[in-house]
């Protein structure tokens, strides 16, 4: 860290003035932001605080501390059925933030800023005694009536992830003090499954046009699936063996003394930002193909049915879990 320590109005005017080129954020010499939804469209918004220690390791390189701020929350945008415009963010910065952390910073949003097609509204910079705390607010547009709910699954429903589950717990595993052994090359790319999510946004319009009910999973998918379920007023089956699995997270399933403790502790691991849906079953070969063509494989996991509460299982065993993910306490 160096020693050039720039205030609020300096932060503002150098790092982020660069970053609002849209006319809505008034070049940042306002107080507000000022939107208004395209035809046919309606505002969806979400909120999610990082912070250092918490969400992140502290010494992430800050331009992957931006980005996953952002990915985080475009994970929400898109398990709605939403596609991004914008976002409004706060930083709480402590002294070892200085230029060169901030300026790095900077380029981890402009990066991502152009990937997603994101554009900075406005927000709040502050200096803190504690950790570096950092939130933001994505805004999105949506379908009018096509903005999925957790609490809209039916009974007989399909139940569905994206991608592969548990690869942000084994690599929040590989980034710490003690980690475990992984196979050669497997630590650094789970790492960088936790560090650098990857929001399923390209499925947007499918969740809105197909899903009866989604979350996206950043609790861990047994906690996020009992979300939907007790929203619903349902009981959720969800069977470990049908859980999908990136190659190196099933090396380490292999690697462990008990394949079904293994399995659990994926499927109660936080940071994976997949999203799980409902879907009527004669939807699902159509969703499938939908989703291959689009990029981003999704897998039947299990169903939804009449009761309350998670039921997991390993083929036809039942498995128990005591604590289903991740809690804030």
């Amino acid at each position: 860290m160096g020693t050039d320590r720039p205030d609020e109005f300096d932060t503002i005017r150098r790092l982020l003035m660069p970053l609002a080129g849209h006319p809505a954020a008034r070049g940042l010499l306002d107080d507000v932001a000022v939107l208004e939804p395209p035809p046919g469209r309606t505002l969806v918004l979400t909120h999610d605080t990082l912070v250092a220690g918490v969400h992140f390791r502290p010494d992430d390189p800050p331009e992957l501390i931006a980005r996953k701020l952002l990915r985080v929350n475009l994970s929400d945008l898109a398990a709605k059925g939403a596609q991004p415009f914008g976002y409004l963010m706060s930083c709480a910065w402590p002294k070892s933030c200085d230029w060169a952390w901030r300026a790095a910073f900077g380029r981890g949003l402009a990066q991502d800023q152009t990937t997603y097609g994101l554009a900075l509204l406005g927000g709040d910079t502050v200096s803190t005694p504690g950790p570096l705390t950092l939130g933001a607010t994505l805004i999105g547009w949506g379908l009018p009536g096509r903005t999925p709910r957790r609490s809209t699954a039916q009974v007989g429903d399909a139940l569905l992830v994206t991608g592969t589950i548990g690869d942000g717990g084994l690599g929040l595993m590989a980034t710490g003090l003690n980690p475990p052994s992984f196979e050669p090359g497997d630590a650094e790319w789970l790492a960088d499954r936790y560090r650098l999510p990857q929001p399923r946004c390209e499925l947007a319009d499918l969740i809105a046009a197909e899903a009866t009910a989604s979350a996206d999973i950043s609790d861990g998918l047994v906690a996020d699936v009992g979300h939907i379920a007790q929203a619903s007023g349902l009981a959720a089956e969800i069977d470990l063996g049908l859980m999908p699995i990136s190659t190196a997270a099933h090396r380490w399933v292999t690697a462990q003394d008990n394949r079904s403790d293994a399995l659990v502790r994926l499927a109660t691991s936080g940071d994976d930002y997949e999203i799980a849906f409902t879907l009527a079953p004669e939807r699902v070969e159509a969703v499938r193909i939908a989703a291959n063509a689009l990029g981003c494989p999704v897998t039947v996991i299990g169903q939804m049915m009449e009761g309350e509460g998670v039921t997991t299982s390993l083929g036809l065993r039942r498995l128990e879990i005591d604590m289903p993910g991740w809690r804030h306490r």
